[in-house]
């Protein structure tokens, strides 16, 4: 299905379901079929999310290795890579501090969480809450896998990777099984990212109750927010960066990337955008070919600025909308996980998907919350990744001129 017509058969689902419990709202079997479909559809995403965030983390992990046997020109892109990451991150986090109208709205009210959340204070202060934070970083992996603990989940990942990467010969086969295994790992993720329009209309149906104008203008404000922190990202800071560091001029540079940025934002997949990517690299901005053709593709996997700062914002405004209180550590767990989730969100459109429930499930915020975000989430994806792909190219930029 193209991105326009998986577009357009999301808003379609949403608004059938809304308007099936508005005009039926005390048909009984279409009530218990929905909350079947609905419940069904919160299973399958809970069921890929582990192994989504365990795969995708460590072959991201070894797909380093390669970056940093290559030296200086491996180290150069993985600090450009987590520097704007953790900016576009902070910006979204601190616009959303001062700007955030939909608060001026009553929130849609709590809904039972799947889980405890790990992270959040108690009346035992600030080091039984970091007590709490440690063990659930490093608790049983296989006790984090079935309890859905995010943040033992990640951590285990990410020592098994960096363990693997250490230890494994250049001709190890393991690498290639973990990179074969994320990639039916993403396939498993594409079938449930698929079946969207039918969980969304479920989700609709069922929380039209608790839905009403004021929820419509508290999303579009958050939409607006999330637009303006994107542009901002990829208007400013990144033609900033490249001035700064490279002497470009922001307009011309601007120009010169404007054709894969308008394909990523048509096509919604950094992935799918990756072959002009590297021809403009090479053609417009001039750029070596050998440096361009090991910077982007890694970038296209683990550079996702947009997303980053998508999911931050859209963490506080669910965070708001369903009642759930967020203290300073769980801020910082938003940004931490935040990081990790968008370098391994796949590269196909709503991809982002998967790493904003890691996030939401991290902080205790219940799963269905995410179902408002995803009656816009189709617009707003197009931006980011158009800004995901300028990231890309900015740090082809900055690598080939440091290294």
């Amino acid at each position: 299905m193209s991105s326009k017509r998986f577009a357009v058969s999301i808003l379609g689902a949403a608004l059938f379901g809304w308007l099936l419990a508005v005009t039926l709202p005390d048909l009984g079997w279409l009530s218990g079929l929905t909350s079947i479909l609905q419940t069904t559809y919160l299973a399958a995403l809970k069921m890929i999310v582990v192994p989504l965030i365990f795969f995708s983390l460590m072959s991201g992990v070894l797909k380093l290795r390669q970056a940093g046997s290559l030296g200086r020109l491996g180290s150069v892109t993985l600090l450009y890579y987590f520097t704007t990451s953790a900016i576009a991150i902070t910006i979204g986090l601190v616009i959303v501090f001062f700007i955030h109208p939909w608060t001026d709205y009553p929130p849609i009210g709590k809904i039972a969480a799947d889980h405890v959340s790990l992270i959040s204070s108690d009346e035992a202060g600030f080091s039984a809450t970091i007590g709490n934070l440690l063990k659930a970083l490093f608790s049983n992996p296989f006790a984090a896998l079935a309890e859905l603990n995010i943040l033992g989940i990640l951590m285990a990942a990410l020592l098994f990777g960096v363990a693997a990467a250490m230890t494994l010969p250049e001709d190890s086969p393991v690498p290639r099984f973990i990179d074969d295994t994320t990639q039916v790992v993403y396939r498993v993720a594409g079938w449930v990212i698929s079946l969207l329009p039918v969980g969304l209309f479920a989700i609709a149906y069922q929380l039209t109750q608790q839905i009403n104008y004021e929820t419509f203008v508290s999303l579009a404000h958050f939409a607006l927010v999330v637009i303006g922190a994107t542009l901002f990202h990829g208007l400013v800071v990144l033609p900033l960066i490249a001035w700064v560091t490279t002497g470009r001029n922001p307009i011309a540079f601007l120009s010169r990337v404007f054709q894969p940025m308008m394909t990523a934002f048509i096509t919604s997949s950094s992935a799918a955008t990756l072959p002009l990517t590297i021809k403009t690299a090479q053609e417009q901005l001039e750029l070596n070919p050998a440096k361009s053709a090991f910077v982007l593709p890694l970038g296209a996997t683990i550079n996702m600025d947009g997303t980053a700062l998508f999911e931050g914002i859209a963490v506080i405004f669910l965070a708001y909308m369903f009642g759930v209180e967020l203290d300073g550590l769980a801020i910082v767990v938003v940004f931490l996980v935040t990081m990790l989730a968008s370098a391994g969100a796949p590269g196909i459109p709503s991809g982002s998907m998967a790493g904003l429930q890691v996030v939401l499930l991290a902080v205790g915020i219940p799963l269905e919350a995410i179902a408002l975000v995803l009656l816009i989430e189709r617009p707003l994806d197009t931006i980011r990744t158009a800004i995901n792909v300028e990231g890309d190219l900015v740090g082809a930029l900055v690598v080939d001129r440091w290294t």
